[in-house]
């Protein structure tokens, strides 16, 4: 009988195994069925079965899975069902919990739908799982940016920083001041501080997902976990005795920006003495430091000054009236978020930020630097009075004639009343001033004795400063009795006034306004890169159409050549039959398709999505005298806005595609040669894309800056604290947004060819290039800046790294300095990956 019921036994798992590879048979067939239908979501459905029933089967079919994956994750995307996409990914990682390629593409849907730190772990496990995965490197690369800011390096190796916050913790700890909250800890070193000067409760707050994971790493291994408690929150939201256990008696923090305000340093100080801090100490009285609040820092200092920087005023205000035959003025006023801001009831930051030491073509003091304002953070009736407070008027004497381009400001930050920290334009230091763009005046000159007025507030966590105008030196104002800090009295309001009558830009909604980003400012002045596309267009267009003089061409019938608007009135459309197509699919704002419209029987399409840029391209081509079906709006003709590169009409071609090929930050747009290839299918004979080919340069150098920019150097910054190994992951290879005249570097040699891009002839391209580099200077390699020649064709070029250039430059920084001496050759590997340029020193 054992026998027999073994052999029955037996013969139940032989049938089963028999079913289950007929079941596993069949939902193979059945999944490759659907795949050749397109059914993407049953074939996914049919994976998933044979992978459970079978997982022996998972390296065999483990690349169509993946493809179905993907497709069905696409087809989810486009439906938004976005609950199932997130279970279709978690299914599939559990099935490959250490597939690279999944891990990528999963961290791809969730930071295109905005979970950064979530996709920044997926991307951050695809590179740990497969160091050579390029789209995975890419991705971190791109996320790590917005996760941990680079801010963070800087300030981390900012040793002077550190010793005076560490200093100031220990005087209050050795104090009394025993129980200690850290609001906005970051990496988690000034809650180190306070356990280290021996604090007995140490408590820290941290909003950022990936900042909290990252304290928690570094916090465990300076071996602190169990005496600092973090908490994965905003202030605002700590509860007593919910997270933690009664109040302190010292708050650490550093929630400050350029600004002083911008991290929202003033909400968080009154939340925290209405709700987490003791009471102040009470005045003239002689109590315990243990039975008090206090905050670290104690107060700020404001202070401002106006300056004449040739740089700011090219990104904030438009410096000519025409450009390469286009009448700009009087059509469209053009400003930048700044001066949208200050009108603005949205919370919209008033400022930008600059490192005034390293602005190309430096900057000019128009006056002294003044006192704006302090505030002391251990008043909580001041800090709540602040959002209160009406603007107040503050008026700066002139002391050196010039252009008003903008209002600086910085502030010195006082830890107590030993300690403090200054961010003046001065000083070595890691913060950036805040910067206040002059803009809306008639006239930007002052002379000396004139008067620079402005109101101040404090609004939205913000401090604005706001109406900045000049006031003439004949209202004659005497400000020999004055305080810098007051404003100025009847008088001088009266002619404040006046003068502003006379030197403001009318706001009577008669000439339309165009808010742009300070980069398309920029780029609007950019004479060079406009004339430059005029002469490159004008020479394929006279190829295509050699009947036309479009040199003598004048869309306002004045020239000597053809009369467009007459040419264009003989057809009964009102549009030259022979007219020439050209598509501009440029980032942003872009006048070239106006350009092109200039130069003959052309119909001109642009991309440019805002309603706002829309209206002012109109308006420009209204000025210009354009014949309303000249320009149209590309997007407006498609029924899918992702697919921009089609056919102008069934039976038409594009003459010229216009592609922007490096990002404002000195990158490669992502995609370009995919969307290069798409557009020589686009092109009739003798049709071009802009530009042709680009040339990438690059040198060595050594620049300890970038060193101090991109990574943590060591422990001796952080004062013998282990973070750098947590922080560095996080470093990326690519510094961006530089300005390479006013980068503190030694260059080690001269600049060399680093790689060819052509998209007009893909041939001649290569995904990776060896380059012999010659040493021309002894020193140590520590970064290769790199930056473009566009050739539109061969006779016109632009250089990204002009002064006049919109474009800023890039960097790739090494992981360890090279020493090298005069003759020295090293060799470097240069591959291209999609957007990414990947530079190795060849050792």
């Amino acid at each position: 009988m054992p026998n027999s019921n073994a052999k029955l036994h037996s013969n139940q798992r032989g049938g089963r195994e028999a079913s289950r590879r007929e079941l596993v048979s069949r939902s193979l067939q059945s999944a490759q069925h659907c795949l050749e239908n397109q059914d993407f979501g049953t074939a996914y459905a049919h994976y998933l079965l044979v992978l459970n029933l079978a997982p022996e089967l998972k390296s065999t079919v483990k690349e169509t899975f993946q493809f179905t994956l993907f497709k069905w994750a696409e087809e989810l995307d486009s439906l938004a069902r976005v609950q199932d996409l997130f279970n279709c990914y978690e299914q599939a990682l559990e099935l490959y919990p250490n597939d690279e390629v999944i891990c990528n593409s999963m961290g791809e849907h969730l930071f295109r739908m905005g979970f950064r730190d979530e996709a920044a772990g997926y991307f951050h496990k695809a590179v740990k799982l497969n160091p050579d995965f390029a789209d995975a490197k890419e991705n971190f690369y791109r996320v790590a940016n917005w996760l941990v800011e680079r801010w963070h390096f800087i300030m981390l190796n900012d040793a002077k920083r550190n010793l005076t916050y560490l200093r100031a913790i220990e005087s209050a700890v050795r104090s009394g001041s025993k129980s200690v909250l850290d609001i906005g800890t970051g990496t988690g070193i000034l809650s180190m501080f306070a356990k280290k000067a021996g604090a007995s409760f140490v408590y820290a707050c941290e909003l950022s997902k990936t900042m909290y994971e990252l304290a928690c790493d570094v916090v465990a291994a300076n071996n602190m976990e169990r005496e600092i408690k973090l908490l994965h929150l905003k202030s605002l939201d700590i509860e007593i005795p919910k997270h933690i256990p009664e109040r302190v008696s010292l708050v650490v923090t550093e929630t400050v920006d350029a600004g002083l305000f911008g991290e929202g340093i003033v909400e968080s100080l009154i939340h925290a003495w209405e709700h987490l801090l003791l009471q102040p100490k009470p005045k003239n009285q002689d109590i315990s430091a243990g039975d008090y609040g206090r905050v670290i820092p104690a107060s700020a200092t404001i202070f401002g000054m106006a300056v004449e920087c040739k740089e700011i005023r090219r990104h904030h205000r438009l410096g000519m009236q025409e450009v390469a035959g286009v009448c700009l003025s009087n059509s469209v006023q053009f400003f930048s978020p700044t001066y949208a801001a200050a009108g603005s009831e949205e919370t919209v930051e008033p400022y930008t930020t600059e490192k005034l030491s390293r602005i190309p073509g430096g900057y000019r003091a128009l006056t002294e630097p003044c006192q704006v304002m302090t505030v002391d953070f251990n008043d909580l009736q001041e800090l709540k009075s602040l959002a209160a407070r009406k603007p107040w008027k503050l008026s700066l004497p002139v002391t050196e004639g010039g252009i008003l381009d903008a209002v600086v400001v910085w502030f010195v930050l006082q830890l107590d009343e030993e300690h403090s920290l200054s961010t003046s334009p001065s000083e070595e230091t890691c913060w950036e001033q805040a910067v206040y763009p002059v803009q809306g005046l008639l006239d930007y000159s002052v002379k000396t004795g004139d008067t620079v007025t402005m109101e101040v507030c404090c609004q939205d966590c913000y401090l604005k400063i706001q109406k900045i105008s000049s006031l003439p030196s004949e209202c004659g104002m005497d400000f020999s009795d004055r305080d810098d800090t007051l404003s100025l009295g009847n008088e001088a309001e009266l002619c404040n006034a006046l003068a502003g009558l006379q030197t403001s830009t009318k706001q009577d909604g008669s000439t339309p306004v165009c808010v742009l980003e300070s980069t398309e400012i920029a780029l609007l002045n950019d004479t060079a890169y406009h004339e430059c596309f005029k002469d490159a267009m004008s020479k394929v267009l006279l190829s295509l159409n050699p009947s036309k003089d479009l040199h003598s061409m004048d869309v306002d019938g004045h020239g000597s050549g053809i009369n467009l608007q007459e040419d264009q009135n003989t057809s009964s459309l009102g549009v030259d039959p022979d007219a020439l197509y050209i598509l501009d699919v440029s980032e942003g704002f872009s006048i070239l398709p106006i350009i092109a419209g200039k130069l003959g029987p052309v119909r001109a399409y642009s991309s440019v999505e805002k309603d706002q840029h829309q209206a002012a391209l109109n308006v420009i081509a209204e000025a210009n005298h354009f014949p309303k079906e000249t320009l149209e709006f590309w997007l407006s003709h498609l029924e899918e806005e992702s697919v921009v590169l089609q056919r102008p009409k069934s039976d038409k071609l594009w003459s010229i595609i216009i592609l922007d090929v490096i990002e404002t930050s000195g990158l490669i747009q992502q995609e370009v040669m995919e969307k290069a290839a798409i557009s020589r299918c686009l092109l009739h004979s003798g049709g071009k894309i802009f530009p042709q080919y680009v040339l990438v340069y690059g040198m060595l150098v050594e620049s300890e800056s970038l060193l101090l920019e991109s990574a943590v150097q060591g422990t001796e910054p952080t004062l013998g604290f282990n973070i750098a190994p947590f922080i560095n992951q996080f470093k990326v290879p690519v510094r961006v947004y530089l300005d390479l005249s006013t980068l503190p570097c030694v260059p080690l040699s001269k600049p060399a060819e680093l790689l060819r891009l052509d998209l007009m002839n893909p041939l001649l391209n290569s995904p990776s290039r060896e380059v012999k580099v010659q040493i021309c200077k002894s020193g140590q390699v520590t970064a290769i800046p790199f930056w473009y020649h566009i050739h539109l064709d061969e006779d016109h070029s632009l250089n990204t790294s002009d002064e006049s250039s919109h474009w800023k430059q890039a960097a790739v920084v090494l992981d360890e300095p090279i020493p090298v001496q005069v003759g020295d050759e090293l060799v470097l590997d240069v591959q291209h990956h999609k957007s990414n340029i990947s530079i190795t020193v060849k050792r």
